[in-house]
């Protein structure tokens, strides 16, 4: 095609490619990015006008996941087409949203669209990493105002080793999976995972991981000087009489922007406290005294909202100079401090598990619910078919932060804050064979004022222990937000909450156990965090989270050594997995006539030959486990049985001593004296006690009825068993008896 252009850079052994001119060439910048067989296509398109009556900017960042991309479909029995994004989509798109945001002047209310779709999937490379490069070029290439560009990276430590851009095998033996945007020099987005990682492997992949970050962005670079669009001024004034406005509200900030800041000083300094809703009263307070300042400065009662539009970005700025200057925070907290915690367990009477926890004014009930491994969850995505059994739910209704909203499901911000708190837990989950049951953590949020994120994983772990869940290591996490002043001053806080949350700051949530690091995640309102920041924040987290750990242990030392009274009990064992479809039986029958006949809730089975019976009944589940153990039980050579005469033949009789297993007794082994005729002694129904005394090399089985105790025998032997006795099978001691039963 005449306007494609292709540019390639090697990159950590492997060859990245972006793509222009070739698709979606309408958008404002559109690029393919390649690595391997994946291919994500990426697009950014800014509207013409402005968004009337918003004050935020209006960004929006899609991220579209294609089955056709993997070579599947979707495997609803009557859905086939992609209807609502995945949770792994939704993900995506919520990390590449937090990478780009902080790059845009907050200012523009322009509409602002990314779209980035995969459109072929090899297994190996990540469409992630690729989708936030995509964007990140798109932008970089478009007419639209950003400061780029970054990059993004994922890395992993396998046996000590650092591996750039891991493969989905390689990341299942990595002790990190570390994935972030940005540059060489600063990071702005976070999200990793590590199975009890210290505090310096974590660090020391950051520092491998900006090594690399630079190859991409040169990359972005050299498609920028090919084919960069000159960026569109859409803050500037364009008629005079935008002009006479935007110099009229200069003037009024001017002068309410001292009065605002005596204000703040005054209302949130004078008294701390703690509570939001307080807060949130000062703040009324000081919009209504700056308004009657403001008219009686002469300011046109029409003007006077262009002065307390300033109010928000003061209060925030006031809060960041008082942390600075003074070691100060607005609810009279040190900057190493955490709020008062609430840490109790056993709140609810009939779930399987629950807690509360809180911090300060932020408050979430957790709940667990424990159900058989039928009861995992089916993963069907274009990256992941797989089961999930521990699995964490998130639910923020209006009320938590005081306000009233249609409540229509979990958003975006829902499902990435029960992700993380799952990210934060899931690697310290018992494992299948010990705790095969399936985990469900429910967080309730109550009242959010920093992080309800962190406090859902304190109280998911309380949650668990109380429930008996034997987790390897209690969790905890806290965020940490960032104090700066543009001018290269900053100071890192411990356990942020809402005033602390503006512009300079971060939301650096950092969760784990005592012996290290199991989740982070975060984001920022700066151009990127330094070296230096990231390495006092993980140092100030750790003390932090062992504060709030202690407190938790308070509450409950260690998980509990018995499951709730409510919950159902799983019995398990391991058979042969040549023997799964004698316990499944034709069409279900056997395993159906189990379930049915004992009244357990489940049984489910592995292809490993894993069984596992769930039931609320203990008596019902061991009847089922017998059950199961005699279908697939092996015999061996002196063992003992209690079993039924199936069939006599002239030579002996058939009995069945375990589920669909038979042998032969000879009428040499059924009497401790002579037999003539089998039927002199048993009859076909007949319960006897058999010995195995021998199995030859086609799994034949031998019994004997004399050698086994507990057989019933007139004093003396009958008349007819004076008789001639039936020749033997030779090399068996019976006549051949045809192949072996299946």
């Amino acid at each position: 095609m005449a306007g494609l252009k292709s540019f390639s850079t090697q990159w950590g052994g492997k060859e990245l490619t972006i793509e222009t001119g070739k698709y979606a060439t309408q958008a404002g910048g559109s690029c393919t990015v390649r690595m391997g067989d994946t291919i994500v296509l990426a697009t950014a398109t800014m509207s013409d006008g402005i968004r009337e009556g918003i004050d935020f900017l209006p960004l929006s960042v899609e991220y579209e996941e294609r089955l056709y991309a993997a070579g599947r479909i979707k495997g609803s029995r009557f859905i086939k087409k992609e209807g609502r994004p995945t949770d792994e989509a939704v993900l995506v798109g919520r990390a590449i949203d937090r990478a780009i945001r902080p790059l845009f002047n907050g200012k523009i209310r322009n509409d602002i669209q990314v779209v980035i779709t995969c459109l072929s999937f090899d297994g190996e490379n990540d469409p992630d990493v690729l989708g936030l490069i995509g964007a990140s070029c798109a932008l970089t290439m478009s007419d639209i105002p950003w400061k780029g560009p970054i990059a993004c990276v994922r890395v992993g430590s396998i046996g000590g080793e650092w591996v750039l851009n891991p493969s989905y095998e390689a990341r299942k033996k990595s002790v990190l999976d570390l994935q972030f945007a940005g540059t060489a020099e600063k990071v702005l987005m976070v999200e990793a995972s590590a199975t009890e990682a210290p505090e310096d492997v974590v660090l020391g992949g950051f520092w491998f991981g900006m090594k690399h970050l630079g190859v991409p962005v040169k990359l972005i670079e050299e498609v920028r000087a090919a084919i960069g669009k000159d960026k569109r001024d859409v803050l500037a004034p364009k008629s005079d009489e935008e002009k006479a406005k935007v110099k009229r509200r200069e003037e009024i900030e001017t002068i309410a922007r001292p009065f605002i800041y005596g204000q703040v000083r005054d209302l949130f300094f004078g008294a701390p406290r703690a509570s939001k809703a307080e807060r949130a009263a000062q703040k009324k307070e000081v919009k209504k005294r700056t308004e009657a300042f403001l008219l009686e400065q002469g300011v046109l009662p029409e003007e006077v909202k262009m002065g307390t539009g300033i109010i928000g970005e003061v209060v925030e700025e006031a809060v960041s100079l008082a942390i600075l200057h003074d070691d100060k925070r607005v609810d009279g907290r040190g900057i190493k401090d955490v709020r008062t915690l609430v840490c109790e367990v056993d709140v609810l009477p009939r779930v399987h598990g629950s807690a509360h926890f809180k911090r300060g004014d932020t408050q979430v009930l957790s709940t667990i619910t424990l159900g058989g491994p039928g009861d995992a969850q089916e993963l069907d995505g274009m990256e992941h078919v797989e089961k999930k059994r521990y699995f964490h739910h998130y639910n923020f209704p209006p009320y938590s932060v005081g306000e009233v909203k249609p409540m229509r499901g979990p958003g975006r911000r829902e499902v990435g804050h029960g992700a993380l708190a799952e990210k934060a837990l899931v690697g310290m989950m018992p494992e299948k064979e010990s705790f095969p049951y399936t985990i469900r953590a429910v967080s309730e949020v109550f009242g959010s004022n920093g992080s309800s994120s962190m406090a859902s994983t304190c109280g998911s772990t309380l949650a668990l222990m109380a429930a008996g869940v034997p987790l390897k290591s209690p969790v905890a996490g806290l965020a940490m937000g960032l104090a700066t002043d543009g001018k290269g001053k900053w100071k890192v806080i411990t356990d942020l909450q809402d005033l602390e949350d503006g512009a300079g700051g971060m939301d650096f949530k950092i969760a784990g156990s005592a012996m290290g690091i199991t989740a982070v995640q975060m984001d920022t309102k700066t151009d990127g965090l330094t070296r230096e920041i990231i390495e006092t924040t993980f140092a100030q987290a750790k003390e932090g989270r062992q504060h709030i750990l202690t407190a938790m242990l308070k509450a409950i030392a260690a998980p509990r050594a018995d499951l709730s009274k409510y919950a159902p009990r799983i019995i398990s064992l391991r058979i042969n997995p040549e023997k799964i479809g004698d316990v499944i039986g034709p069409g279900g029958k056997v395993i159906n006539e189990i379930i049915d006949t004992t009244g357990v809730g489940s049984i489910d089975i592995e292809d490993d030959g894993l069984v596992m019976i769930t039931s609320t009944n203990a008596e019902a589940a061991q009847k089922a486990y017998e059950w199961v153990q005699n279908i697939t039980r092996e015999a061996k050579v002196g063992e003992i049985f209690k079993g039924k005469v199936t069939r006599l033949m002239n030579f002996g009789a058939f009995v069945e001593f375990l589920p669909k297993q038979e042998g032969l007794v000879h009428v040499s082994e059924m009497a401790p004296w002579r037999v003539n005729e089998p039927g002199d002694i048993v009859k076909s129904g007949d319960e006897v006690h058999v010995k195995v005394t021998e199995i030859d090399n086609l799994g034949r089985i031998n019994l004997s009825m004399k050698q086994a105790p507990g057989n019933m025998y007139p004093e003396k032997p009958p008349e007819a068993a004076m008789g001639s006795r039936p020749p033997a099978r030779p090399g068996f001691g019976g006549p051949s008896r045809g192949p072996r039963r299946p």
